[in-house]
């Protein structure tokens, strides 16, 4: 697995349309709120050339991209977390993802309905911001009343828990987010244990009309966005929901002439996945033989035994050395042993910090 994203929104600004262009999944998406009732989960390929290129030169039998799992629930509603909507009671199925990609909507259309009856895309935001919060707050509130009275017994775990909770508490009362907590390194340990809403990265993807998306600026609203998005520390992506589902309809073949015919360089999707890999810090490491070429997922600045430990707990626990040639040196040069003879294949050790493309080869005792 690469990375989780959990889609959230208002209803009908078009959480479920991006959601079948992404996982050409086919579920429900029509103009009416609540659409989607049950959690939508699907997997998607991440779309690396070099997989096919390695594979050529191994002769692999199998290829295997990392993936990206998306999470998509009932749109949420000012007060779902007293009870309105349906989109709070899904909220925890989103809770073990890595990023929220919260989408809003910018595009006019009289035909297609919205929940409140105007477009406002700040607006949106602050809503589904502060039903996270809420949703947090519940969480919270429920920690220290079931540790309150092991802290005043004094018992030095739950009292450190009950203190860090209550922090927290007041950082949502006073409107702020958990990422914008002040915390130690040792109680943000604690915090990061309870996969908590508004303590992930957040991707705001704004959903405009096709004549819009290379110009983004046109949108009356696209300013306002914008701070809205660096006061939240989050990254906005550009995007038509409604044509990314159009171009997933299509052959390979078609979608790239129909994407060349927009005049992007490459589809929404995969903006949206690259995007997600900026906000997590993330890199591709990958490794390839006969059996298979394998895309795998990191942390940007993983140590080589760290890298190991994805392929395999075991890999990381005995580790000995990283056998690793970039991606570029390999194609050049050919093959592995031609990549040895050049003086471009090397020996890393425990203190290597794994690259962007390197691919490779661990050694480790069993």
């Amino acid at each position: 697995m690469g990375f989780s994203c959990g889609i959230v929104g208002l209803p009908n600004v078009g959480k479920s349309t991006l959601f079948n262009a992404l996982t050409k999944s086919g579920i429900e998406s029509a103009n009416y709120p609540f659409c989607t009732i049950d959690p939508n989960i699907g997997i998607v390929n991440v779309p690396d050339e070099r997989l096919a290129a390695l594979s050529g030169l191994s002769h692999s039998k199998k290829l295997i991209p990392t993936t990206v799992e998306f999470v998509d629930i009932a749109g949420l509603v000012e007060g779902a977390s007293k009870g309105e909507g349906l989109g709070n009671q899904f909220l925890s199925n989103i809770r073990d993802t890595d990023a929220i990609v919260l989408v809003t909507r910018l595009f006019q259309d009289e035909d297609v309905i919205h929940v409140i009856g105007s477009v406002d895309p700040v607006r949106d935001i602050n809503i589904i911001v502060e039903e996270l919060a809420l949703k947090d707050l519940e969480t919270i509130l429920n920690i220290k009343n079931k540790q309150e009275r092991q802290a005043k017994l004094g018992h030095k775990e739950p009292k450190e828990l009950f203190d860090v909770m209550s922090i927290l508490d007041e950082t949502i009362t006073k409107g702020q987010l958990i990422t914008q907590a002040v915390l130690t390194p040792a109680q943000r340990i604690i915090t990061n244990g309870y996969r908590f809403l508004t303590d992930k990265p957040i991707l705001i993807v704004a959903n405009l009309a096709e004549k819009e998306v290379m110009n983004p600026s046109s949108n009356p609203h696209w300013e306002t966005l914008n701070a809205k998005a660096k006061e939240l520390h989050a990254g906005v992506l550009p995007i038509s929901a409604q044509i990314e589902q159009e171009i997933s309809e299509l052959d390979e073949e078609d979608a790239k002439e129909y994407i060349k015919d927009l005049g992007w360089e490459d589809s929404g999707l995969n903006r949206l996945i690259k995007a997600g890999y900026e906000l997590l810090g993330l890199i591709t490491y990958l490794t390839t033989g006969e059996v298979e070429t394998r895309a795998w997922t990191i942390k940007n600045g993983s140590l080589a035994p760290e890298a190991a430990g994805v392929i395999h707990t075991d890999m990381q626990k005995g580790f000995i050395r990283m056998e690793t040639v970039s991606y570029k040196d390999l194609i050049e040069t050919g093959s592995w042993v031609k990549a040895r003879e050049k003086g471009v294949l090397r020996q890393e050790g425990k203190e290597y910090i794994v690259k962007d493309g390197d691919v490779a080869h661990f050694l480790f005792n069993n």
